[in-house]
């Protein structure tokens, strides 16, 4: 039998207020997920970084597949292959 992991207390941070640019249906579906989940968008990215970080995967197998979903909604087509490869259309 696994022990349980032991939850580890709360850590108060500094956070600072930004203003980045992100793709528009990207920001929607997560806009949605956070929403699902009922997180601020800062929480949601958060916890993605911080789990990308250690090389791991954020998201379950139902997390996935709302994400799935919402991609879908927000017609996001986007994949991880097109990744620094974006570029914004002229105004």
């Amino acid at each position: 039998m696994t022990a349980k992991p032991k939850e580890r207390p709360p850590r108060t941070v500094e956070r600072t207020q930004t203003g980045l640019r992100m793709e528009r249906n990207l920001l929607k579906v997560l806009k949605g997920l956070a929403e699902l989940y009922d997180l601020s968008l800062g929480d949601l990215l958060e916890g993605i970084v911080l789990h990308a970080f250690e090389g791991r995967c954020a998201f379950g197998k139902e997390s996935l597949a709302q994400i799935a979903q919402l991609k879908k909604v927000y017609n996001l087509d986007l994949d991880a292959r097109d990744s620094h490869r974006l570029v914004e259309r002229e105004p």
